[in-house]
């Protein structure tokens, strides 16, 4: 039976973003979806503007793997929604947020902590390396991939200890950051992957597109072990987390020795 995919899209745009349409006509959702039926997989889209967001209890009962973009719109996700998405995934549901959704609410629930992390915009180089060689996600892709114009994300990464490490990326102005990290919350599978900024067109990278495919197969297996790891806030736990800061890396302190 075919692995059942949905690709979850806030699909917004500001001023500094309005460029996304360019390099994906059909939107990251469009370009995903293309990704994943090229690999055989059963793909629906969800957008933030559909009803329930188009994550609905019944569209999650059918989702054997969420992949996940969202970047400026993270606060018009209802609670209700982000409650459903880790419950579902504690569940068993595969869940693979990419990029800025490392600030999405379900992924921020299931952590258990900030998710912040140092970024900057600035058409940087990224070579990303493979760190868990022989990792599932890691079958076909060479030691290190070199791509560009990327956006910088760097470390510290407010989250907690990876299961597996499985890249680790370093950019123009000599930072580095955890790429690619695999957790199991309760019987699901998580997936975090840092590229895809908006206005770059890292989704049409063979490897950038093998990863992903890796991925979902992997995500989709969950675990059917009876013990579960379960880490995640509950909403009432959200309220006294603090605000996330700007930690946007100033030009004038790039490669600076720290």
């Amino acid at each position: 039976m075919s692995i059942q995919v949905t690709v979850w899209n806030e699909n917004r745009w500001k001023e500094s973003t309005k460029d996304m349409y360019q390099v994906y006509p059909r939107g990251i959702h469009g370009r995903l979806r293309e990704i994943f039926e090229a690999a055989g997989y059963s793909v629906k889209v969800a957008l933030l503007d559909d009803p329930e967001q188009g994550l609905s209890r019944e569209v999650l009962e059918h989702t054997d793997v969420l992949v996940y973009w969202s970047h400026i719109a993270q606060h018009e996700v209802p609670d209700e929604t982000a409650e459903r998405i880790a419950e579902r995934v504690n569940r068993g549901m595969g869940f693979i947020p990419l990029h800025s959704a490392h600030m999405s609410k379900p992924f921020v629930r299931l952590m258990g902590t900030t998710c912040t992390l140092r970024w900057r915009e600035s058409d940087d180089e990224e070579l990303m390396w493979t760190a868990c060689a022989g990792h599932p996600i890691t079958r076909g892709i060479p030691p290190c991939v070199r791509f560009a114009p990327e956006e910088m994300y760097g470390e510290y990464f407010d989250i907690p200890s990876p299961d597996e490490t499985v890249f680790i990326s370093w950019f123009t102005g000599g930072e580095v950051f955890r790429s690619g990290v695999c957790y199991r919350r309760g019987r699901g599978r998580i997936f975090y992957f840092q590229p895809g900024h908006e206005t770059y067109p890292t989704y049409y990278i063979p490897e950038i597109e093998r990863i992903l495919v890796n991925a979902v197969a992997w995500a989709a297996q969950g675990d059917t072990e009876d013990e579960t790891r379960v880490c995640r806030h509950t909403a009432a736990a959200l309220e006294t987390m603090p605000v996330c800061r700007d930690m946007r890396m100033p030009e004038n302190e790039i490669g600076r020795e720290v």
